[in-house]
């Protein structure tokens, strides 16, 4: 009798721990209903109303960009002071409390830097990383509570700072932004390149803890991408931003990386059976406007079914 007690005891807490172990992978794996989005940086007229929004998916539209560089016809930079570099005609800031009060699954986050400014390459410039960071607490504070944002994206592409550096004034700005109520999210957008690399990692490393979602530029590697090529690479970036939640991406104007045509969608479709797919993000709703937002379409269907 006192054996046949101690199997069951032992079977009841076999059965105890795989239904926990479940639990915490079901607890760790990314939440895969995350669609985003940029917008507003080829000035082409797109509007947030123009986008089909799945109501069963959480929507981010990222403003591209805001930059700490001067607004005249030979930009230069400013030390963290940042201006606005979007289409404000139609994306303001009435147009922002719009879309959100419309859907309540809608946030709108900003970019900052981007691959270039007045014809030239956006340098990240820092002076010293105090000066940066006061400069651009202040001035994005100022920009996001205007307009009524909700997060930022980091996307600079070019460095005149080391990357220890680059790591001190992002992580501060975000930490800072964080504890001050104004921002409620955070995301970085590396791709894979040495020195963009090197600078993120850098980042990663140190402020992790602070960065909510890994928007990494897989339309940068080349053209013709398969899907066997676009899991390794997935997998790598999972493995260098380890824990993060990395999303799948696509670009709509042909440059590159796993076009939906050469199967996006099937490996979008076996990360999320996966539990690794921390969401989708398309560069741009401003080149997407003239097909009718077609993939943008596909993507939220894709996350919004069931796993």
């Amino acid at each position: 009798m006192g054996f046949s007690k101690l199997f069951v005891a032992l079977l009841m807490l076999q059965v105890l721990l795989a239904v926990a172990s479940s639990t915490q992978e079901n607890i760790n794996a990314p939440k895969s209903d995350l669609f985003r989005e940029y917008i507003g940086a080829e000035f082409n007229g797109v509007k947030f109303t123009d986008l089909p929004i799945n109501p069963n998916v959480e929507f981010h539209y990222l403003l591209a960009f805001a930059i700490d560089y001067t607004t005249s016809s030979s930009s230069s930079p400013t030390d963290g002071k940042f201006n606005v570099f979007w289409d404000t005609d139609n994306l303001s800031p009435s147009q922002v409390s719009s879309i959100k009060s419309q859907h309540s699954n809608v946030k709108v986050g900003l970019s900052l830097g981007g691959d270039s400014v007045g014809g030239g390459s956006c340098y990240f410039s820092p002076s010293s990383v105090d000066s940066w960071v006061s400069n651009a607490v202040s001035s994005l504070t100022k920009i996001i509570q205007e307009y009524n944002l909700d997060g930022i994206d980091i996307d600079y592409e070019h460095f005149h700072a080391d990357p220890d550096t680059f790591a001190e004034c992002i992580g501060k700005l975000i930490t800072t932004l964080k504890n001050n109520g104004v921002i409620s999210f955070a995301s970085i957008a590396p791709f894979d390149d040495d020195e963009v690399q090197s600078h993120y990692l850098a980042l990663w490393k140190n402020y992790a803890h602070v960065i909510d979602y890994v928007n990494f530029q897989f339309y940068a590697y080349d053209q013709g991408t398969t899907i066997s090529q676009f899991i390794k690479y997935f997998q790598t970036q999972s493995s260098n931003y380890k824990g993060g939640n990395i999303l799948a991406s696509m670009s709509t104007d042909g440059s590159g990386g796993l076009s939906p045509e050469n199967g996006f969608f099937t490996a979008c479709n076996r990360l999320k059976s996966q539990g690794k797919l921390g969401g989708i993000f398309v560069w741009s709703a401003d080149d997407s406007k003239a097909s009718g937002f077609l993939y943008e379409k596909q993507s939220q269907a894709l996350l919004a079914a069931p796993r």
